[in-house]
Order: structure tokens, then sequence, then C-alpha cells
């Protein structure tokens, strides 16, 4: 049988003059700007004029390209050879972009070509957000209805504590965090990218997924958690590369940076939302936010790699391309730490915003933490359970942002 794995990431401006037409494609996503399609075109349009020259100011410290899609394909290629090593299926990946080069389109393309008897679609976001799988996995599913593409397809929806993906995440942060005691009591500041605060209230499970990465980080690395602004806590999490007007989930990660210097703790910053190297890691941490370190005190600061091709991390990637080409339609969520079961739809992990807020109806409560009231994000929220004999009535999850893209609206072959 010949499987298509599919991976999908943001990507990135291959040169200085694609950097402007890159943010036109990000800022006229309607999960960026869910104004309808003229206003939003007009928003990108000018948003993108607006932040061309600081953004390719960026770019230029980088090479005049970002090293997304060549570390992508690298992925690619290591997965593929993990997936063709032994069996009698013929395994091919493909890369599509969410926002530049090579964009689903070609992708599809390529795929529809080839002559695949199965489809796997696979977002390199370990954790979910509408605003990033979602979107790319739509995009996907509107261009292959509109070219009547069929095929049997399953997509991953999230894997955010995945012991493969935690433990190739720990690998590169352990041998720092001993390199940083040389010059004090470290402190591991886990960042993640951050989102418009109105996104997560609205029920993205994104910032509940962020923090069961980093407690599952912590608790393989052996880190001790604090309260709010502790100054004796081993760890932080925190959120960065917030734009714009609106207010962001928090803590942010500039602030955080600012509390351990000021508090003459070295410094090991880890990216916890990302797989491989861009603007965020190349110039925001590595760049800005080591200055910003060391103009406050700091008297180290180290930046942990992303884990790109790392063994582990391929073969949890092919592990789970196993799994979705031998269960058909559907979808797939990869959390299993703390008790939270694999299954069909990544809510059955607990850590969905909506059903969380209609557990705690049930049990008679006004809301979990962090829906209908401000929270600290930087805080580890409880994970709700359901209440005894609850079952969700007919249509429930109809609602619930994480089921989409509904794959079962693919056509049946």
């Amino acid at each position: 049988m010949k499987i298509a794995v599919v991976l999908f990431n943001l990507g990135g401006p291959d040169s200085l003059e694609a950097v402007r037409p890159f943010l036109f494609n990000l800022f006229d996503d309607p999960a960026i700007i869910g104004a309808p399609t003229p206003i939003r075109r007009l928003l990108a349009h000018l948003i993108s004029r607006r932040r061309e020259k600081k953004a390719q100011g960026i770019y230029a410290r980088m090479g005049g390209r970002s090293p997304i899609l060549p570390q992508t394909e690298a992925q690619a290629k290591a997965l593929e050879t993990a997936l063709n090593a032994g069996g009698e299926d013929q395994w091919r990946c493909f890369v599509a972009m969410r926002y530049w080069n090579p964009r689903a389109a070609q992708a599809l393309s390529e795929v529809k070509q080839w002559g695949p008897d199965r489809v796997v679609l696979l977002p390199l976001y370990p954790q979910f957000s509408t605003t990033t799988s979602a979107s790319s996995l739509r995009e996907w599913l509107d261009l292959a209805n509109e070219q009547r593409f069929h095929p049997p397809t399953s997509a991953l929806c999230c894997w955010p504590d995945a012991p493969p993906l935690i433990e190739a995440m720990a690998g590169g942060i352990r041998p720092l965090i001993e390199e940083a005691k040389r010059f004090g009591r470290p402190r591991v500041l886990f960042s993640a990218h951050g989102l418009p605060e109105k996104i997560v209230r609205a029920g993205d499970p994104y910032a509940n997924q962020v923090l069961a990465t980093t407690a599952a980080l912590a608790s393989l690395l052996g880190l001790q958690a604090g309260g709010v602004d502790d100054d004796d806590a081993d760890y932080d999490v925190c959120f960065q590369s917030r734009v714009g007007p609106l207010k962001w989930i928090g803590p942010y990660t500039e602030e955080r940076v600012v509390s351990a210097a000021q508090l003459k703790r070295p410094i090991v910053m880890a990216p916890v939302a990302f797989v491989s190297e861009h603007s965020e890691t190349l110039v925001e941490l590595d760049i800005e936010y080591r200055e910003l370190a060391l103009h406050h005190g700091a008297p180290a600061y180290l930046r942990a790699p992303t884990v790109q091709a790392d063994a582990g991390f391929i073969a949890l990637l092919a592990g789970m391309a196993r799994f979705l080409a031998g269960q058909g339609r559907g979808s797939y969520s990869a959390s299993q730490a703390n008790g939270s079961p694999a299954g069909e739809c990544p809510i059955e992990c607990g850590h969905c915003a909506r059903r969380q807020k209609r557990w705690a109806e049930a049990r008679g409560e006004l809301s979990p933490p962090g829906i209908n009231k401000p929270v600290d994000f930087g805080v580890a929220l409880p994970q709700a359970k359901p209440p005894p004999g609850y079952a969700e009535t007919p249509g429930a999850l109809a609602d619930c942002v994480v089921t989409y893209p509904p794959l079962g609206g693919i056509p049946n072959s």
C-alpha cells in the first residue's frame, strides 16, 4: 500500500523580498483575523506593508531567510527513511507550509500525482490551536474537497505530552541546566508562542496543552514549581511574540526574563512549542532576550535547541503516522501523560476548555479555572474531571473548537 504523509508547518520567507507576501498570507488567514474577507484582505495588505521593514530587519539577522523549510524537509526525509525501514507499505513524505512555499496546493498536487492509497495529515505543532493545526488542516481539506481528492485520510491532532517528545526536549535542556549551575541556581524559562487571550477564552486548548508540555518536562527534569512570582521556583512558564493592541495570554516572556535576571539567576531558555528554528528562536530568544537578560544582571543566559530531526522525535512521528494509517478516517490525540487517554478526539485528554466548562456546569459550578474570569496561564490549572454518571448530550461536541476541522466531512470512498 502507498501511504502519503503530509507534514504541516507555518513556513517562512526564503528571501527578504518574500517577507511582505509572507506576512500578507499570514494575516489573510481567517484563523488569524476573523473579519469578513474584504475587510480581512484590506487589513492584511495594511499590516504587511506596515511591518515589512521591521520584519526584513529580523530576517536579515538570520541570513536573509527562514531556516524552517530546510529543517522541515530534513524532518520529512528522516521520517520517510524511518517509515520505509521494514514492512511492505511504501511511504512518502510531503511538506505543506501554511503561509509560504511550498503551500498546501503544491503539496496536494504532488500527493495526487504520486497516487497514494491512504493519506496521513501530520501538523508539526505539539499543541493544538485553531490558529495553527486547525488552520493548516482546514486549508488542506478545502483544497481536497475542491479537487475531489478523497482517499482514506486521517489527521494527527496533538501530542503535547507524548513521552518521546518530552524526552527529546529534555535532552537539549538537561546539559544546559548543568552548565548554568556554574553561575548559580538556574531558572528554566519554558517559553511558548503566545495567543490573544480572547482566542483561548473562546475554547482554544493551546494554553492548557502548553501547560501539559511544561508539567511533563518539569517532572522529567526534576524541577520544582513555585507560586506566582515565587523567587525560589526552579522554572517558570511564559509566552512570547505578542503583537498588536489585544491582550495576550501571560505571563510574558520578557517580564520573566527581567525577573530572573534581577534575582541574579542564570537563565536556561527552553522553547516548548516549536520543533524547528525560526525568527522566534533565532532572533527573539537568542538575541533580544539574551541582551535583555544580560542588561538586567543575569550571570548567564543559555538557550536549548528545538528537537528538529532528533532520532527520538522522528520515532514518535513514525509511530503516530503508522497508528493513523492503520486506523482509517478520523483524528488522533497522542496525549498520554498523567493518565490522559489517547483517543479519537483531543478533548478526551480533558484539557479542552469548553468540555471542562460543561463538566463544571454539570457539577453545579460556575466554571473551571480559565473560563469567564481572569487567569494567569503561567500557573498550572487543575485538570477537570467529569461528574459521576455524566454523559455528553448528542451533538454537544459540535461546538467544541478542538474538533475543528471536522474530518468526518470527507466523503466516503
